[in-house]
């Protein structure tokens, strides 16, 4: 059909012919009840017209140009010419020149729209517009209007979408309030009125916000029995525990005495965010598609560990799933699950659990930036959901059968074809306690090592749990496994346990039966109190069958659940550095560990006697070592950035440490300590723990060889074989049990770096800053998730202004080779700190810098030849 008439003056007998012809068509095939969806600039394709008002709209108004496809008006294909840009709604208004990114944005963020029509399979190349609602084409154009429409007449550097992006940017890098954005765009409204600048930071958000994706929300029972989803969405009373899907609120009256209607209010909320479309986007953005078919370019070493695509777990996944590994494309998943209290205030008994995907397709510079994560659902405090999670996580496992079943259309903007995406997911990653949450293993008990699984032997002590006989993971004729008096007073003849595969633990939960919720809250003696009612049949030490073995490939999975090397490492700091100290409750050496040693018949030499007096061990220090060992951690300096200012932790009056992070833990666990130790404990002590500090040290290496690794785990069960002879029962909590099966994990996972917590626990820091109205945590959390989520996606294509993705480091040490050209031996780094000093080089000092400019300098070379 001949379109030129578009561009000609709508006066003329042409425009008129062909405004009738379109008119025709478009009633022909796409109108409903008489109307069509009028595409003048005043119903912006939003509004249903008749024939005569769509008509008239025409001829006062400009038909829109660029229109050329008319996707609203009945065509259902399209042929590409030659140029790379689909046509798009054009502004008459002077437009924006040269390449403009933001044309490139919203074109990624819509899918392109129009795929190539030149092929073979016509429904799937068919163009993605096709498939889109009315609305969201509208929106498309509309962005697009924008995008090219000038911020005011003559203006060719900034267009009005441009503009409000960079403003944007500015307000959230700089944390600016909602209420200072509104003052400033009312003053820059009132001062350039010519401009086309929104009054308010509300009608600006509201433009912006519409480049991220969407979320939705399902209504759960307040006792977490079930989601009012799917077959029971319509549902008023919960099935389970007969408790209402509404709040209970106050009846209100009116001033003539008639009841007031109040809106129904949903007690609990679940608040999720789809994960199809944001897996879509990331290959449908040009900045980041390619980066998704990183993990299958090149070779990877055999032997050599820098990313989960060379471990084990990874290659078994593509092994049993030969279909899903043949498209490099296809999404490998992590699941990470914790919860925190969105308050900051620790006076506060608050839950909420975010659940946070990871993509590992990403390569490893991206794969763990919050900018690469997808938040997947909130679930709702104020309890924390525990072994009910399961309810919250059906729409995210529905979701994935999908996809690994049937797959996803999507458009690839890399390789500029539509392929059918699946996704899965490898592992979940949480703490120890997430880990039983998960996996339905109570972590409480005395097996309570998923790892080690029934095969252990219970060893109890005062009214706790001990995890020692790591003998059993020493060579068979080892001495140790011989020496009684030494340990526990008994010969340790078994083998290590057995790896429980996913078969072992379905054939284990196939008659544990569990109705999930909670007890309502009662009045007893004052109190709310709640009760577990949750039924379960068959061995108590398995909670529930998870609810990812209903994903067809979990079974086949070699690692389920990762153990957590950021917990694991910061409670053996922590047993490790109180015991030493021997400092009050955190000490575990104390009464009740030496009357252990006294009832197991061991050591001897370190038992109470009559009164309860004992004498001090080896391992624990004297006051003067004390005041050495603190005093050492006091003055040591760390590059910028490296770690926090630990000193603040250390007080030398009273020979106290506390108030220690977890990353405070993992800098004195790999670094600090050995230093501290070498002085102030005997050597076979010291030998013991220095090895142990080692042991996270290479454990933490962000490359491991898997030779390495071997020779690793030997000295690890050597090392904790030696801290069984030094330290009492209480000592071995199960997080220090824990070490033994790490270097097993990093053989099936990969580097740590991919799956502990510490990514996720500053993620949750960044959530946390979310919430404004803290009556309502976790919808300030989605709707500060949401605007995070477009603007992160807008900062691909900004490059002008400071985002997140190109913005200065807080401390730029870079060498400043083009201020410095007169000599290279001394090229500025960093910047000075304080005022300079003068000082006297010793003989000594003077030799060793003449030959280091000897030796460096590379302008001495020539006279050394």
């Amino acid at each position: 059909m001949d379109k030129s008439w578009i561009n000609m003056p709508r006066n003329t007998c042409q425009y008129m012919e062909g405004l009738n012809r379109f008119l025709d068509f478009a009633f022909a095939n796409k109108s409903v009840e008489g109307k069509i969806i009028c595409p003048c600039p005043k119903c912006n394709l939003k509004k249903w017209q008749t024939r005569e008002a769509t008509h008239e709209h025409l001829i006062l108004h400009p038909f829109p140009k660029g229109y050329t496809f008319w996707l609203l008006h009945g065509e259902t294909s399209f042929v590409q010419n030659t140029t790379e840009t689909p046509p798009v709604f054009q502004s008459n208004e002077h437009k924006v020149s040269g390449n403009d990114p933001i044309r490139v944005m919203v074109n990624d963020a819509f899918g392109n729209f129009f795929y190539d029509d030149n092929v073979e399979d016509d429904e799937d190349m068919r163009p993605r517009s096709s498939e889109m609602m009315p609305d969201e084409i509208a929106e498309y154009l509309k962005f697009m209007h924008d995008g090219q429409q000038s911020l005011y007449e003559g203006c060719g550097k900034y267009s009005k979408l441009s503009f409000l992006l960079k403003l944007y940017h500015i307000k959230c890098l700089c944390r600016m309030t909602d209420k200072a954005m509104s003052m400033i765009l009312e003053l820059l409204a009132d001062a350039f009125d010519y401009a086309k600048i929104p009054c308010s930071f509300y009608e600006a958000k509201k433009i912006i916000n519409k480049l991220g994706l969407h979320y939705t929300k399902i209504d759960a029972c307040p006792n977490d029995c079930m989601l009012y989803y799917g077959e029971d969405k319509d549902k008023e009373v919960c099935k389970k525990c007969n408790e209402s899907r509404w709040k209970r609120r106050k009846k209100n009256k009116t001033i003539d005495g008639t009841m007031k209607k109040q809106k129904k209010v949903p007690a609990k909320v679940l608040r999720y965010f789809p994960l199809k479309p944001r897996l879509q986007r990331m290959f449908m953005s040009s900045k980041i598609a390619e980066h998704m078919q990183w993990h299958a370019s090149g070779s990877t070493n055999e032997g050599i560990l820098r990313h989960p695509r060379d471990s084990e777990a990874w290659k078994n996944f593509d092994l049993m799933n030969p279909q899903f590994a043949s498209d490099a494309r296809n999404v490998r998943l992590g699941l990470a699950a914790d919860g925190f209290n969105p308050f900051g205030d620790l006076s506060t008994s608050h839950s909420t659990w975010p659940i946070v995907l990871i993509p590992y397709n990403l390569p490893p510079w991206m794969c763990m930036k919050q900018s690469s994560f997808i938040l997947s659902m909130i679930i709702p405090g104020k309890r924390a959901p525990g072994n009910d999670i399961d309810v919250y996580l059906r729409p995210l496992i529905e979701e994935l059968k999908e996809l690994w079943n049937n797959g996803l259309k999507t458009f690839d903007s890399y390789s500029n074809e539509v392929f059918n995406m699946h996704a899965a997911i490898l592992w979940t990653i949480s703490d120890f306690s997430g880990l039983g949450t998960l996996s339905g293993w109570n972590t409480h008990t005395g097996l309570a090592c998923p790892r080690c699984n029934f095969d252990t032997t219970l060893k109890k002590i005062q009214g706790k749990f001990c995890f020692m006989n790591h003998r059993r993971w020493l060579n068979a004729r080892h001495k140790f496994r011989l020496a009684r008096i030494h340990f526990d007073g008994s010969v340790e003849n078994r083998n290590p346990p057995l790896t429980i595969s996913g078969t072992d633990v379905l054939r284990q939960v196939e008659n544990v039966n569990i109705i999930f919720g909670k007890e309502p809250e009662v009045e007893e003696l004052g109190k709310r109190q709640r009760r577990d009612h949750q039924a379960i049949d068959g061995p108590l030490q398995w909670r529930k069958k998870s609810i990812f073995f209903e994903l067809p490939y979990w079974v086949n999975n070699l690692l389920h659940h990762n153990l957590d090397v950021m917990h694991i490492e910061k409670n053996v700091c922590d047993n490790v550095v109180y015991t030493l100290l021997n400092q009050g409750k955190k000490s575990k050496d104390n009464l009740k560990a030496r009357k252990d040693l006294k009832d197991w018949g061991v050591r001897p030499d370190l038992w109470p006697d009559e009164n309860n007096k004992y004498l001090p061990a080896i391992y624990t220090l004297t006051k003067e070592n004390k005041h050495t060992f603190l005093t050492t951690l006091k003055n040591i300096t760390v590059p910028d950035g490296y770690s926090s200012n630990i000193s603040r932790c250390v007080d030398v009056k009273q020979c106290k440490l506390g108030g220690l992070k977890s990353h405070d833990s993992h800098v004195l666990m790999e670094q600090l300590l050995p230093l501290a130790m070498r002085k102030t404990l005997p050597k076979e002590v010291c030998y013991v723990l220095i090895d142990l500090c080692s042991f996270f040290r290479n454990l933490c290496s962000k490359v491991l060889k898997v030779d390495e690794l071997n020779q690793l785990q030997n000295r690890v069960v050597l090392t904790l074989c030696h801290m069984e002879i030094l330290f009492p029962p209480a000592f071995f909590t199960v997080m220090v049990h824990l070490i033994v099966h790490l270097v097993e994990d990093a053989k099936l996972g990969g580097p740590v770096q991919y799956r502990w917590m510490y990514p996720i626990e500053r993620y949750l820091g960044k959530l946390k800053s979310y919430v404004r109205n803290k009556a309502q945590p976790e919808g300030s959390i989605a709707e500060g998730y949401m605007a995070e989520e477009s603007l992160t996606f807008c900062s691909r294509y900004l490059n002008e202004i400071e985002t997140v993705f190109n913005r200065i480091r807080r401390v730029d040490d870079e060498p400043d080779t083009i201020s410095s050209s007169a000599s290279t031996l001394f090229p500025p780094v960093g910047k000075p700190i304080g005022s300079f000093t003068y000082f006297s080089l010793s003989a000594k000092e003077k030799l060793q810098a003449h030959r280091h400019i000897l030796t460096n300098c590379a302008q001495v070379d020539p006279f050394l030849q």
